[in-house]
């Protein structure tokens, strides 16, 4: 069975990206055999097409509410036939494998879309297609279109398999606002050496830029009565934060992760900023408060914490319900910290309460009233023991967010880049502002923090014949509060897509789909439970309307001989 052909297609236009990934295969055996179609895509991304033709019969994948493709798949399995096909494998990506019997020299092509929206994480986004075919293809090629209308700041590529061969076979051009890169390897150059027909193409191939910003209210960018608003102001002065590092030292963390934890610390330590606060509480079944304040991160301090860190050995229970609270504790009796500072409390565990309060829905309720929207609260889940739920309702619940850290050899580097990613908050209490009665469908608009690097996304449709759009945005920055103002030409901005060849037309529209799911979701896991069904269902609506791979909906994948598998959606806590 040969690939002869394998083309990635990706557009991104203004952040949004859309991946078509096309395979095609062909039996050279003079029996029928497997064909099979692996792709690996990124976790944030959805699901949106797949198909399969076979000697010209297209066998399409149809999404479903998952329940009801669910009960169908069921009956299917109960005949014997196959499993799921879509698994997490990485901590950035899923993969989505199928395979069908096609006939002696019999072809087949296989077609996968998928949809995503490029976060900004340290000043950047990053696009990463999953390389591994597994064999030589004769026609390969990754075609990558990126349409930026605020202008391209900084364009890198990069990957896990480049030899100096395979770079020739790499191009770019980019001017202001477009940028093309095509990777096409012939069959010589995908080789690992002459005589082996083993391919070098094995890894990911990322793609890294930015865009440009004016010091002023953000980019708003519109198409066919939907916007889309990104804000990232830059230079802006730092807040002071009061940061408390509660970490897990119980039995289970012993050996290479408390080892992990340890450099993790000791380098984030090295990052902190002279006006900045700090304390350390540790917890196996028992609880300790480093000391019984905020110290300033004073070089003095700075080392007499490094000195406990290395310290730290595992052995014990875990107290996660009384470490948090005494962590608030330290934070609520503090003294002379600076006037306007962000406090945060960053929670590292490897397990489920075994001591003091054990029931996770009690310690939530618990946390929550003590932190009372004061303090946000982060929490790292090291490794699969983990309840990771408990955890991410818990950082949801309190204006924070939950990251798992992979046990793998750079889970310290997984540690230490999350902590980069919230150790520079240059704004508070952000609020973005339309004109009520002219925005439908509003995306969330307000944010509690907003940390240099990153980036606010808000879209939302225009319901009636606006000529300007104004915005207003208020929020706290360390010297001052702020108030920005800025209107939108609706006519001109609709003008800025309309000759792109490249653009799939109503990307806003989808854009605001996405991002819309995207925090619905998230809510379902903090809000009430008498709440989560009518959120539910707005993101069902939204997924089907949209044709969106979601946790709530499923594509049914029917095959020759009316065989069906199911596509779901895997999600970081099961």
């Amino acid at each position: 069975v040969e690939i002869y052909s394998l083309h990635v297609d990706c557009k991104v236009t203004s952040r949004f990206a859309h991946t078509v990934i096309t395979s095609r295969i062909v039996n050279r055996a003079n029996e029928s055999r497997e064909a099979t179609f692996e792709v690996e895509l990124p976790k944030t991304a959805f699901i949106t097409n797949f198909s399969m033709s076979i000697d010209g019969q297209v066998y399409p994948g149809i999404i479903k509410e998952k329940a009801a493709a669910q009960d169908k798949y069921d009956s299917a399995v109960s005949q014997g036939q196959s499993a799921g096909l879509v698994k997490i494998t990485d901590r950035k990506l899923e993969q989505f494998h199928v395979s069908v019997s096609i006939a002696a020299a019999s072809k087949v092509t296989f077609e996968l879309t998928y949809e995503e929206l490029l976060k900004r994480q340290l000043g950047k986004y990053e696009l990463l297609i999953k390389v591994r075919p597994k064999q030589l293809v004769k026609h390969f090629q990754i075609d990558v279109h990126i349409f930026e209308p605020q202008g391209i700041h900084f364009l890198e590529t990069d990957s896990t398999f480049m030899t100096n061969e395979l770079t020739e076979a790499l191009t770019k051009e980019q001017n202001e606002t477009k940028a093309h890169i095509l990777f096409k390897p012939t069959l010589d150059q995908q080789k690992k050496n002459s005589e082996l027909d083993e391919t070098l193409l094995n890894g990911d191939f990322v793609v890294r830029y930015d865009v440009k910003r004016e010091a002023t209210a953000g980019d708003i960018q519109i198409v066919n009565g939907y916007f889309v608003h990104y804000f990232a102001p830059q230079e802006m002065p730092v807040f002071p934060k009061n940061v408390i590092f509660v970490i897990d030292r119980s039995g289970s963390m012993t050996g290479r992760k408390i080892e992990q934890t340890r450099d993790a610390l000791l380098k984030i330590l090295q990052d902190l900023r002279q006006e900045d606060h700090f304390s350390f509480i540790t917890f196996n079944h028992k609880v300790v408060e480093w000391k019984s304040s905020l110290l300033p991160a004073t070089e003095e301090n700075v080392a007499s914490a490094a000195a406990l860190v290395q310290a730290l050995t595992a052995r014990g229970g875990t107290h996660i319900s009384g470490a948090l609270l005494a962590a608030v504790g330290v934070l609520e009796k503090a003294e002379g910290l600076p006037e306007r500072s962000v406090s945060m409390i960053i929670l590292l565990t490897d397990g489920q309460p075994t001591s003091g309060e054990r029931n996770v829905e009690v310690i939530q309720e618990n946390v929550q009233k003590a932190i009372n929207g004061k303090y946000a609260l982060f929490c790292l889940g090291f490794g699969f023991d983990v309840s990771y739920k408990f955890l991410e309702k818990m950082a949801l619940s309190n204006g924070g967010i939950a990251r798992r850290i992979y046990e793998n050899a750079d889970a310290a580097l997984q540690l230490q880049g999350f902590y980069q990613e919230v150790a520079t908050p240059i704004l508070m209490q952000i609020e973005m502002q339309y004109p009520e009665n002219s925005i439908e469908g509003l995306t969330k608009n307000n944010f509690k923090l907003f940390f240099e690097g990153s980036e606010i996304i808000v879209s939302g449709k225009i319901s009636n014949e606006l000529d300007l759009l104004p915005v207003e945005i208020k929020a706290q920055s360390h010297t001052s509060n702020l108030t920005l103002k800025e209107e939108a030409n609706v006519k001109e901005k609709e003008q800025v897509f309309q000759n792109q060849k490249y653009i799939f037309g109503n990307f806003i529209e989808r854009l605001w789909a996405y991002l819309n799911i995207q925090q619905l979701l998230e809510k379902v896991i903090s809000a009430q439970e008498e709440d989560q069904k009518a959120l539910e269902a707005q993101a069902l609506d939204l997924s089907l309307r949209y044709s969106f791979v979601t946790p709530l909906t499923s594509m049914v994948v029917t095959k020759p001989q009316q065989q069906e598998e199911l596509a779901n959606k895997p999600t970081e806590s099961g």
